[in-house]
């Protein structure tokens, strides 16, 4: 009871208080750092960085392309800093190219375009298949070791490209069943891109597990389309794409936001029906719950 009443005493005295001092704040976690500072920012825009539902990506398995070469995460701060390019009044159309041929078996393009139109909130157009004959006479290509199969130059495939942007595009993105390689050095590479020019690769080769020899499993076809996806939205590794929700983390959601300008709440929702019509139900239901939280705070 002394300790209470010593608290009323001091409470009410006239003495100067003497506050103890404070102590530090513990520091943010990177990924949440990364994030900046958004408290100037609307409560709707606050809550779609905000990083509680997000799952953060783990650390990638003994194999994988960012194992073995990892990269320094880009905090969004240093993103603006480093003046990215962005969309414009001319250059608002997302490309993709297919460069060989598609089996039956692989992502329909059709869908995919769909959804990487939600994912993005800007047009995307396809343009027209390229022979793999074609490429390959002005693309170096190897065989693979391990695979034993034909792998693409991704640099190669980059440089191919720049020579075939349309004037409205924001960026063009080769798709391809090839396998790719970035460099000699490197077993194989998912995608890679020249941000400065508009252009990347992006294979799904690797997604199949024919491409390995073993079988597919049943609902194959709505995995490949979410696998696809999220190589074209910029996944590094497969356990990542297949471990994380379909959708940026909050540091790369506000640098998409800052260079394409939509409404949160809206994407999401277009990117739920887009998702829920071609089956992808856990992920429309993740957009959803966070359409639904940017717009009232409820979860």
């Amino acid at each position: 009871m002394r300790y209470l009443v010593l608290i009323a005493v001091l409470a009410c005295s006239s003495e100067p208080e003497r506050a103890m001092p404070a102590k530090p704040a513990a520091p943010a976690a990177p990924h949440i750092a990364a994030i900046g500072d958004t408290s100037k920012l609307s409560p709707a825009l606050q809550r779609a960085f905000d990083p509680q539902d997000h799952v953060p990506a783990g650390k990638p398995g003994d194999g994988f392309e960012v194992a073995e070469h990892p990269e320094e995460p880009q905090p969004f701060d240093l993103y603006v800093r480093n003046k990215p390019n962005i969309p414009d009044g001319e250059r608002r159309v997302i490309y993709l190219l297919p460069l060989g041929t598609f089996p039956s078996s692989a992502p329909k393009i059709p869908a995919l375009v769909e959804i990487v139109r939600a994912f993005y909130t800007l047009e995307v157009k396809t343009l027209p298949a390229v022979k793999m004959e074609d490429l390959l006479l002005d693309v170096t290509t190897r065989t693979n070791r391990g695979t034993g199969k034909l792998q693409l130059l991704s640099t190669d495939v980059l440089h191919w490209l720049t020579k075939r942007v349309p004037d409205d595009a924001f960026g063009v993105v080769a798709i391809t069943m090839v396998d790719l390689y970035p460099e000699p050095s490197w077993n194989f590479v998912f995608g890679q891109a020249s941000f400065r020019e508009r252009v990347a690769v992006q294979s799904f080769a690797r997604q199949d597990p024919a491409f390995f020899g073993e079988p597919r499993e049943p609902g194959w076809e709505t995995l490949s389309l979410e696998r696809a996806t999220w190589i074209v939205a910029g996944s590094n590794h497969q356990e990542e794409a297949d471990r994380a929700p379909l959708h940026p983390c909050p540091v790369c959601l506000r640098k998409l936001h800052h260079a394409i300008g939509f409404d949160p709440e809206v994407r999401e929702v277009t990117l739920a029906a887009a998702l829920r019509k071609y089956g992808i139900t856990d992920e429309a239901e993740w957009s959803e719950r966070r359409a639904r939280f940017i717009r009232d705070g409820r979860r």
